[in-house]
C-alpha cells in the first residue's frame, strides 16, 4: 500500500464523497494489506451508489481473498442484475465471465 497515495485517496474522499469513484479508489489501495478495511469502503460505495457497476467485481473478488464465499456470490449476483439493469454489456461480460469461474472453483 502506498500510504502517500493513500493520503491523497483520502483527501480526495473527504472534499468529495458524492464522486463513486473516490469510494472505489480508497477501497482498492487497501485491498492486498489491508482487505477488510477494503471491504468497509466498497460495502460503503455499494450502499450509496448501488448502480456503481464497478464495485460489484472487486468487492466479490475481495471477499473470495477473504474466504467468504456466500457473500462473494450474492455480490457476483447483484452485480450481474445491476450490469444487466445499466446495459453496460462490457462490464456484465467480465462479471458473467468471473462469476463463472468463481463457480468453477467452489465445485
Amino acid at each position: 500500500m502506498n500510504k502517500a497515495r493513500l493520503s491523497q485517496l483520502l483527501t480526495f474522499l473527504e472534499e468529495d464523497n458524492k464522486d463513486p469513484f473516490n469510494w472505489y479508489a480508497v477501497g482498492n489501495e487497501y485491498r492486498t494489506e489491508e482487505p477488510l478495511k477494503a471491504v468497509e469502503y466498497f460495502e460503503e460505495l455499494r450502499t450509496r451508489f448501488p448502480a456503481y457497476v464497478p464495485t460489484y467485481y472487486i468487492l466479490a473478488e475481495t471477499l473470495v481473498v477473504l474466504e467468504e464465499m456466500e457473500r462473494a456470490k450474492e455480490v457476483y449476483e447483484r452485480g450481474i442484475a445491476v450490469a444487466k439493469e445499466a446495459g453496460e454489456q462490457k462490464a456484465l461480460a467480465e462479471l458473467q465471465n468471473a462469476y463463472q469461474n468463481f463457480l468453477f472453483e467452489l465445485d
